[in-house]
């Protein structure tokens, strides 16, 4: 069965899909510089395994012999008596937590080198985000400040102790305030430490603020039922889902758990029993969770208001004015009529949400999900998330505090508002007003260095702690190394500060822990270490009725809407990598391609192709942005396909001035949003002019295409239930017969792979887990212009419309932008497909690459000479040249290239030479090792023992490896589903890994 659409990886392959020569154009832009082959030689440059060997033999001793130093000292010191937990060789794990997620850290000889899930967390805690992936390569940063500093000058601990207490002490006795302001704290002995730092200082007050705010769901619970909470919304439990601008797969609130839900209704398991839960999605800019949605549409910022009052009047049949602002946008108000249909007829199990902060819109999402029964059911306000706590008012009633001389002292912990507060000017000029302010940030961001005091807070693989981002869920830290550098646990320094009889933290936590929560949760201290959390149960789920008065709400909602509809609307958002701008200065990250735009290393002003047509902008124009305040930036046009006409959507995160050696990309988005209702929204208005200027975005989608073959698929659900195959070109089988090639016999093991692209969201967390655990080079953001990025494994994002009336086809019909507006998407991950009858092992001179017996297509590194016949040969073009010495060339504007952060490199895997190939090994290390332990153990492997490192990030569990000769694996099933079909299969390359049909539940017509 032939798909109705066509698909696309991008606009720049749908204008060329003509041009042979244009998609034919050789791989890479640029070649080898003549002068650095002469100088260094491709065959006989120093390979970066020799500074590894460099770092873990001095580098590591600086780290575990002397961590406590200012400076590292350098000696080599063997093992005289060896530490009973180390073995080299063997990978040690502890137990730990990370942004309230129970995980585990390997470490290996002391050094911790990768984070995994924890598989006995509690909430189906099957995998990990992108920046939890990345988050040991912040460990090892060099741009964190090394020690304390005192009024510009290092010193210390003791002599900054002995300031501290004096200037607090002075405080004390003038009646000045004291403000300790941080981010939510989730951690419940911190809170305790804090609690007792007020206790020997009276006039300090806890003031939370979050960057990206979630105060106006907190302020409307409080109005609607009385309760200031942030629910748990359970997608499992709901069969009709209808967002309003909320990216609950990615960014908003809690993704990772969101998506295992979500999937969860979505999957092979769920297809199986007939059942799938229908996603439609209203949202202004292509969210992550509006490409895996069935219907999405585009509406403005300032049509997202009267859309949810049109959805309250339909699902409750009420007549609350303000639904005529959709009137414009005849598609939104047909798609709400009948969203509340559905939403009706799933009444118990439907659920609506929306992303805005506005306090008047989310109390009339609680009135429509009251009216579907929602509470008790898809919304548990009993056990709800602690992670956003942060007040707007309160955060904005300290700045005036501290503008009229009130307050003599500011502790800033985890929060740097002179760079993400929406007037960070306002803060500052209030800030330069304090005698005593203490920045416990690890560098001298844009906040710390307006501090006269700089106390550098451990990294948490260096700490002890605790987290509880979930009410009754408790999560453990504990150390995994010594200091990197001569940093100190907030905590004890408040400790140290405050006069506490326990000065020692960890005797806190423990004594903590062991009066409040183990006793409830039935276990030991030593137990806990063991395990990583603690639970003490569940409260039933209240069903809550809303009882509040609402026109004045949707009147407060039309005034806030008719202040946007004019100009030109800015949308403001997290990307999946930078997030609130935090992790600015984590490579990893920074090369993450945007899960919708494939855009690294930049943010960008998305457009409406048809909308940047009519402005007269083209891809990469530098447009100048001036918000209704103000404030200007000039950012590069990015067409993208779904976006809402007359707006322009902006990621913040960006525009870092301070963040360290490489995060300083891309420009500050934070002064767009505005201030209503004592919360902060991410909309404005702007007037944009272009610049005539042009700045090329670093992409990683616009090269290599497959000529308009089949390569993903997708049916219906109504379809799918009619016939399993639907989507396939299968339907029951028809593969070739024939061969130019003899069969490789498998005896013992075949390892294969099956990826469901139902379950694959696009979040990319499987990327940066693949480039931690193979040692996957970053290259910067010029290398990737020259199309030279080295992920191993990629996650191509493909649009898809219809043909007929509304079709785009080729050249002719490209400039009817019109139809843009209305694509979907698919995420399919790419890597190597291990071919049985691999193109690239019959081309290589060399033989450098082979097949094993057991299935896998293998790469001789040090055999390589890097003819690249391989990559040409390569339909899936998968391959990676290694065009330098990425990992020790300075010249690349990333810092993995020093010692400390090459402790991070796994000692598994061979560090990559210039001038060879490589590619995706399907974490042979691992195979190894599982086979080496079940050898040792006298016993065969167990199915699923064996983990890809991209399959262990996947929350979703989109990603499944195993014994393809074993029937009863989990991945001979997969493969086996009526939705299996292999990429390229007419070419008879017999891929290893085998895809299964996207399914979306769509209605027909």
């Amino acid at each position: 069965m032939k798909s109705n659409k066509k698909y696309w990886k991008g606009l720049e392959e749908l204008k060329s899909s003509s041009d042979f020569v244009e998609k034919n154009k050789n791989e890479f832009a640029e070649e080898i510089p003549l002068e650095d082959v002469l100088s260094e030689g491709v065959l006989n440059s120093v390979t970066p395994r020799r500074d590894f060997l460099k770092a873990l033999g001095f580098g590591l001793g600086a780290v575990s012999l002397a961590a406590c130093q200012t400076a590292p000292i350098r000696k080599s010191i063997p093992y005289l008596i060896k530490p009973e937990e180390i073995t080299p060789g063997v990978a040690n794990y502890y137990v730990s937590s990370f942004n309230g997620q129970s995980i585990l850290v390997k470490t290996r000889e002391g050094r911790p080198i990768k984070i995994e899930v924890n598989p006995a967390g509690l909430f189906e805690n099957t995998g990990t985000d992108a920046v939890t992936q990345a988050a040991v390569l912040d460990l090892y940063d060099v741009s964190k400040l090394k020690g304390p500093v005192l009024n510009k000058a290092e010193v210390t601990w003791d002599n900054m102790d002995l300031y501290v207490k004096g200037e607090l002490n002075k405080l004390q006795a003038s009646g000045k305030k004291i403000r300790l302001v941080s981010s939510t704290v989730t951690s419940p002995s911190t809170k305790a430490v804090i609690a007792d730092f007020i206790t020997q200082f009276p006039n300090t007050t806890h003031v939370q603020v979050d960057a990206v705010s979630y105060s106006g769901i907190l302020q409307a619970n409080a109005a609607s039922f009385g309760k200031s909470v942030l629910p748990r919304y359970r997608f499992d439990r709901a069969d009709v889902i209808v967002s309003i601008a909320a990216d609950f797969l990615g960014t908003w609130i809690a993704g990772e758990e969101y998506s295992r839900q979500y999937v969860g209704n979505r999957n092979s398991k769920s297809l199986k029993k007939g059942k799938m839960s229908r996603h439609i999605q209203f949202e202004t800019g292509m969210s992550m969770t509006g490409t895996n949605a069935d219907s999405r549409i585009p509406v403005k910022p300032s049509e997202q208001g009267p859309a949810i009052i049109a959805l309250y009047n339909e699902v409750t049949g009420s007549r609350l004015s303000g639904a005529e602002g959709l009137s414009a946008n005849g598609v939104a108000n047909t798609a709400i009529k009948l969203a509340a249909k559905e939403l009706v007829q799933a009444k118990g199990r439907a659920l609506v949400i929306c992303g805005s902060n506005d306090v008047s819109i989310q109390t009339l999402v609680n009135a429509i999900n009251s009216s579907l029964g929602s509470y008790g059911t898809t919304i548990d306000l009993d056990n709800p998330y602690l992670n956003y706590a942060g007040n707007d008012a309160v955060f904005a009633s300290f700045i005036g505090e501290m503008n009229r001389d009130e307050v003599g002292a500011v502790f800033l912990l985890n929060t740097n508002p002179a760079y993400s507060y929406i007037n960070a000017k306002a803060f500052t000029d209030a800030l330069a007003k304090v005698p005593l302010r203490i920045s416990f940030s690890d560098r001298e961001d844009e906040t710390a260095s307006l501090c006269n005091v700089l106390a550098p807070n451990s990294n948490f693989l260096e700490s002890w702690g605790d987290e509880s981002s979930v009410d009754g869920y408790y999560t453990v830290v504990q150390p995994t190394i010594n200091p990197v550098f001569n940093t100190r646990q907030a905590e004890q320094s408040l400790l140290a500060w405050s006069s506490n009889p326990q000065k020692n933290y960890y005797q806190f936590v423990k004594a903590y822990w062991e009066k409040n929560i183990l006793p409830t949760a039935g276990k030991s201290w030593k137990q806990l270490l063991q395990t990583g959390f603690a639970y003490t149960g569940e409260k039933p789920a209240g069903n809550y009725t809303f009882s509040a008065s609402l026109p004045a709400v949707a009147q407060s909602i039309v005034t806030q809407s008719k202040t946007l509809a004019k100009d030109i609307e800015i949308h403001l958002y997290q990307s999946m990598a930078m997030r609130d701008g935090r992790y600015a200065n984590n490579a990893f990250l920074q090369e993450l391609p945007d899960p919708v735009s494939k855009v690294t290393w930049d943010n960008y002003a998305a457009v409406a192709p048809k909308f940047a047509e009519e402005q007269g902008w083209s891809e990469f124009d530098q447009i100048e942005i001036k918000g209704a305040n103000g404030y200007t930036i000039t950012l590069p046009v990015l067409l993208q396909p779904g976006q809402a006409r007359g707006t322009i959507s902006i990621a913040v995160g960006y525009g870092r001035e301070k963040p360290g050696q490489i995060g300083k990309v891309g420009e500050n988005a934070y002064p767009f949003a505005t201030s209503t209702n004592g919360s902060i929204r991410f909309f404005n208005t702007a007037t944009v002019t272009k610049t005539g200027d042009k700045y090329e975005l670093a992409q990683t989608q616009t090269h290599h295409s497959y000529e308009g073959r089949d390569i993903v698929r997708e049916t219906s659900f109504a379809s799918y239930v009619k016939d399993p195959h639907s989507g396939t070109g299968q339907h029951g089988g028809g593969h070739h017969d024939y061969d130019l090639w003899p069969e490789h016999k498998k005896i013992g093991h075949n390892w294969v792979m099956a990826i469901d692209l139902n379950a694959c969201t696009g979040c990319g967390a499987c990327i940066v887990a693949c480039n931690v655990e193979n040692n996957v080079p970053v290259v910067g953001r010029d290398e990737v212009r020259n199309r030279r990025e080295m992920h191993w494994l990629r996650i191509d994002r493909y649009y898809s419309f219809k043909e007929g009336e509304k079709s785009v086809t080729e050249e002719k019909e490209i400039e009817k932008l019109e139809n843009l507006d209305d694509v979907s998407v698919i995420h399919q991950p790419m890597l190597c497909q291990h071919c049985d009858h691999a193109p690239c092992e019959t081309v290589c001179p060399v033989i450098a690459t082979m097949h094993s017996s057991d299935g896998l297509n293998h790469m001789a590194y040090n055999r390589c000479v890097g003819t690249r016949y391989c990559a040409n040969n390569c339909p899936y073009k998968v391959r990676r040249f290694n065009w330098f010495n990425y990992w020790n060339d300075s010249r690349f504007d990333n810092y993995l290239n020093n010692e400390f952060t090459q402790l991070l490199l796994n000692p598994d895997v061979t560090t990559r030479s210039r001038g060879v190939m490589e590619k995706c090994s399907m974490c042979i290390q691992r195979i190894q090792g599982g086979r080496l332990k079940a050898k040792i153990e006298k016993r065969p492997l167990v199915d699923g023992e064996i983990q890809m490192a991209c399959q262990q990030a996947c929350s979703a569990n989109a990603i499944i490896f195993g014994d393809m000769n074993d029937p009863n694996s989990a991945v001979s099933k997969e493969l086996r589903n009526e939705r299996t079909y292999y990429v390229l299969e007419e070419i008879n390359t017999q891929p290893g890994v085998g895809y299964q049909t996207k399914v979306r539940n769509v209605v027909e017509a």
